[in-house]
């Protein structure tokens, strides 16, 4: 089993990295999935995400009014720390439990880890290689914009509140430059995917 992680930041691409590894077969484990799952009403992360932020952060049906929590965490460091401490914990937890579960099967593919923050216990302590997406700014603060329908303010305190993208490439094994087309981002990704199985 070989453990791919692809991490960058937000807007660069790395979820359309992970959905070509998808096509042609990987295994991806997807955090901001499982953070999802995590914060479902009930769960104990939820619990504590209510504690620390209150109840004004809850939609009429108990979820988490995602949108206000990060217009919270986007305009305050502390507030962003602590709820990364809350969710990233148990996230972690969930992917070693996934990967321990497709190892003892039997699984001897290509496992994807698209992680947004590349922590080194839980990401970057288990994978094999790290590729880093990578996209000029510009390009990240209009995806952003128009996937969150959110200002360009907002857009740019959302990137500016996570790694530079030289810090991301820093960790990287591989770094895939996405401001091209689908095309030729796939061509990328099939080239680094044929290098890894080598």
């Amino acid at each position: 089993m070989t453990i791919i992680g692809v991490t960058g930041g937000i807007g660069a691409g790395k979820s359309t990295v992970s959905a070509i590894l998808k096509e042609m077969g990987a295994e991806v484990i997807d955090a901001d999935w499982l953070t999802r799952m995590v914060t479902q009403p009930g769960e104990s992360a939820w619990k504590e995400i209510i504690a620390c932020f209150g109840q004004d952060i809850l939609l009429p049906d108990q979820t988490l009014d995602r949108k206000k929590l990060a217009g919270i965490v986007f305009n305050s460091e502390e507030k962003r720390k602590e709820l990364e401490k809350i969710i990233h914990g148990r996230v972690i937890q969930e992917m070693k439990k996934r990967i321990n579960d497709l190892s003892t099967s039997g699984y001897d593919g290509i496992v994807v880890l698209d992680v947004p923050i590349p922590v080194r216990e839980g990401f970057l302590d288990i994978v094999d290689t790290v590729w880093v997406v990578v996209c000029p700014d510009e390009e990240r603060i209009r995806r952003v914009m128009a996937r969150s329908g959110i200002d360009r303010t907002d857009a740019e305190r959302r990137i500016r509140s996570q790694l530079s993208q030289e810090e991301y490439i820093r960790l990287a094994d591989a770094v895939i430059e996405n401001h091209g087309d689908l095309a030729s981002l796939r061509q990328k990704v099939l080239s680094l995917l044929q290098d890894a199985k080598a």
